[in-house]
């Protein structure tokens, strides 16, 4: 049998109680290391589990499903997810390929940043269709997705942002020499999305005049949501791009133009001097 596990957002413990039986019994476990991060090392699964863990990085996770995959017909194999399986669509391909080598399959859900984002005050139901805002280079400065967030708040919606990561990616030089060499890990903090935010609200000004998003539009800033040390704070977009959160991992939320009461109560205890009254129209 194969296994796609998901280990919630915080720690070795927020494994489900049937996710850690299946583990305990598996022949193999990986633990995909791409899409996401877990907040403790791999030692901290092991000692946990009381069991070896193997990563899957990059590479193996884009081309090595099959090595993964290997032998699950006949031994209990798992692989490992930062939250829910099903929260990056890399983990279908894992399901189309157990089903077409005649694989059986089960998945154990687990709390997301999908459903997770509503420990903002944010309620889940008007949330509109989530984003995922990408790095910037000289060269390349996508913004298809600020037409999702205008379309969110054309509907009054909210819009959940995803930040992202770069693990085990390739430098361009080592791509062109014939030999991979990685850059250092990164990870998109809430003022870096605010900063690419900004950006393209000035490019847009003169046609959306300010419609849709300004510098004084509020936006809500998570780090590290399901930790401890979770932190969730309420800025202007102006002052997000200024704001320090902290380690990873960041998210950003786009509140509908219109919220209501409840969700402006909630939403002031991390807004400091911010009277968010003001904000809801």
């Amino acid at each position: 049998m194969f296994y796609l596990i998901g280990l919630g957002l915080g720690d070795p413990k927020d494994i489900t109680v049937k996710g850690l039986e299946i583990v305990k019994q598996c022949s193999r476990v990986y633990l995909e290391m791409y899409t996401s991060i877990l907040g403790c090392p791999k030692e901290e699964l092991e000692a946990f589990y009381g069991r070896p863990v193997l990563l899957a990085d990059r590479d193996l996770v884009e081309q090595g499903a099959d090595e993964i995959l290997a032998g699950s017909a006949e031994e209990d194999v798992a692989l490992l997810v930062v939250g829910d399986p099903f929260g990056a669509t890399t983990h279908t391909d894992f399901i189309l390929r157990a089903k077409e080598k005649k694989i059986p399959y089960k998945v154990i859900h687990n709390a997301s940043i999908m459903n997770a984002i509503g420990c903002c005050g944010l309620q889940l139901y008007k949330f509109g269709e989530t984003v995922s805002i990408p790095y910037w280079d000289e060269t390349w400065k996508p913004d298809s997705f600020y037409d999702k967030i205008k379309l969110n708040r054309l509907h009054n919606m909210h819009t959940l942002c995803l930040l992202d990561i770069k693990v085990k990616e390739p430098t361009l030089e080592s791509l062109m020499r014939g030999r991979k060499e990685y850059m250092p890990p990164r990870f998109m903090t809430v003022a870096e999305a605010a900063q690419q935010l900004l950006a393209i609200v000035d490019k847009k000004d003169a046609l959306e005049r300010n419609t849709i998003l300004n510098d004084q539009s509020l936006c809500v800033g998570l780090a590290r949501v399901g930790h401890d040390n979770q932190q969730i704070v309420v800025r202007t977009l102006r002052d997000m791009a200024t704001t320090d959160m902290g380690g990873p991992l960041h998210s950003v939320v786009i509140p509908a133009k219109e919220m209501h009461p409840l969700e402006v109560e909630f939403l002031q205890q991390f807004a400091g001097t911010l009277k968010l009254e003001d904000y809801n129209h």
